[in-house]
C-alpha cells in the first residue's frame, strides 16, 4: 500500500486525489489545501492540512502529489524527495529552468521516482497521433493552439495562474512535449510575441501569446494560447502535424466550447492525409479528464512498484519546459532565443 499526500485541491489536484481515493493500491494520508476545506463528498474524513511542510513531516508519505500553483512546484518536489517520498508534480515542472534541473538532480541523488503531469502521454488517441506522424517521417510542421474563452470562475482561475505563469508556458509544455516525441530533434531557436488584453492581470503579464520553434532536423512549429473572456472561439482548437508525405490532424470531437476541460484532450478522430487519399481513424470510448488522471496516477504507482527508469521522462520534461520558458523570454525581450547551436 502506497501512502499518498496530495498538495493542492484545485481542478487537477482534486482529480488526482479522487484517483488515489478509489485505487486499492493507495492510501491517502493527507490533503493539503490553503483553506483547509475539502468540498468533495468522497474525500471527507481524510486528514487535512494548510501547511505543506507540516503535513509532510507528520504523514511521512511514500508518494507526494504536487498540484499547487506553479511557483511552489520545485520547492515542494525537492522537499518531498529529500524526505524520502516519490513525487508526481503537475506541469509545469518549475517556473525557471534552473529550478527544473534542481528537481531532476534531486530525484537522481535520492533515487526517488519523479513523474511530471503530461496528461497527453496517457491518452491513447494522442499516442496514436504520435505514431501516425512518425510513420510519415519528417521534417515536420507542427500547428497547434489552445485558446480558452474563460469567464466567471474559470477566468478567476486563469488570473490566479497568471500570477506566476503565462498561458504559453502553462499549456504549451503539453504540446511541445508531443512535438519532441514526434521529431526526436533538438530545438534550435524560439521566437515569440504576446499581448496583455486585460487590465485585470498584472502589468508585466500577458494573457495571449504565440511562439515559433525551429529544430535541428529542419522541423518547425507554432503554438498559440490565450485565456480570458475576450478570446475568440473561432479556430481555438487546431492540432496538425504536416510532413512531406502528408499530414495528421485531430478532428474536433464536439462543439462544447473552449472552456470545457474535457474538450482540451478529447479527440474526435485522426484525419491522416497522403497523396493517394485520406483516412479517417475513428477513436471510440475517448477517456475523459478524470479517467486520464486515473491513468496518470496508476502509472505513477506502477513506476514505484516496478522501479521504472524515468530518466528519459525527466529529460523530456526539462526540454519542453526550456522551449516554453524561452518563448516567454522572447515575448518579454522582443528577441529570438537560441537553445542549441548547430555546427556545420
Amino acid at each position: 500500500m502506497t501512502r499518498v499526500l496530495i498538495a493542492g485541491l484545485g481542478n487537477m489536484g482534486l482529480s488526482h486525489a479522487l484517483a488515489h481515493h478509489k485505487d486499492p493500491r493507495a492510501e491517502i494520508v493527507g490533503l493539503v489545501n490553503r483553506s483547509g476545506i475539502v468540498g468533495h463528498p468522497d474525500l471527507q474524513g481524510y486528514p487535512t492540512f494548510t501547511d505543506f511542510h507540516a503535513a509532510l513531516a507528520e504523514t511521512q508519505p511514500d508518494l507526494v502529489v504536487v498540484a499547487t500553483y506553479s511557483d511552489s512546484h520545485a520547492d515542494y518536489a525537492v522537499a518531498a524527495m529529500e524526505a524520502g517520498a516519490h513525487v508526481f508534480v503537475e506541469k509545469p515542472l518549475a517556473t525557471t529552468l534552473a529550478d527544473a534541473k534542481r528537481v531532476v538532480a534531486t530525484a537522481e541523488a535520492t533515487g526517488r521516482k519523479l513523474v511530471v503531469g503530461y496528461i497527453l502521454r496517457h491518452h491513447p488517441s494522442w499516442v496514436r497521433l504520435i505514431e501516425e506522424a512518425r510513420a510519415l517521417g519528417g521534417p515536420y510542421v507542427f500547428r497547434m493552439n489552445l485558446n480558452q474563452q474563460s469567464k466567471g470562475a474559470e477566468w478567476e482561475t486563469h488570473k490566479a495562474l497568471m500570477q506566476t505563469t503565462a498561458p504559453i508556458v502553462d499549456c504549451g509544455v503539453h504540446y511541445v512535449d508531443v512535438w519532441c516525441q514526434i521529431t526526436d530533434a533538438k530545438p534550435v531557436q524560439v521566437n515569440a510575441m504576446g499581448l496583455r488584453l486585460s487590465d485585470e492581470i498584472a502589468p508585466e503579464m500577458y494573457n495571449y501569446g504565440q511562439f515559433q520553434v525551429t529544430f535541428d532536423d529542419g522541423s518547425v512549429g507554432w503554438y498559440e494560447a490565450g485565456w480570458g473572456p475576450m478570446m475568440s472561439e473561432t479556430a481555438f482548437f487546431v492540432k496538425d502535424v504536416i510532413s512531406p508525405k502528408g499530414s495528421v490532424s485531430i478532428t474536433e470531437a464536439d462543439k462544447s466550447g473552449s472552456s470545457d476541460v474535457d474538450g482540451h484532450t478529447r479527440v474526435g478522430g485522426l484525419l491522416v492525409h497522403r497523396a493517394e487519399g485520406d483516412t479517417l481513424i475513428t477513436l471510440p470510448d475517448e477517456p475523459g479528464h478524470q479517467a486520464l488522471c486515473d491513468a496518470e496516477q496508476a502509472y505513477m504507482l506502477r513506476a514505484i512498484a516496478e522501479n521504472t527508469d524515468l530518466s528519459r521522462h525527466a529529460r523530456d520534461a526539462v526540454q519542453s519546459l526550456a522551449i516554453c520558458l524561452a518563448a516567454d523570454e522572447s515575448v518579454r525581450t522582443g528577441a529570438p532565443v537560441k537553445l542549441y547551436e548547430v555546427t556545420p
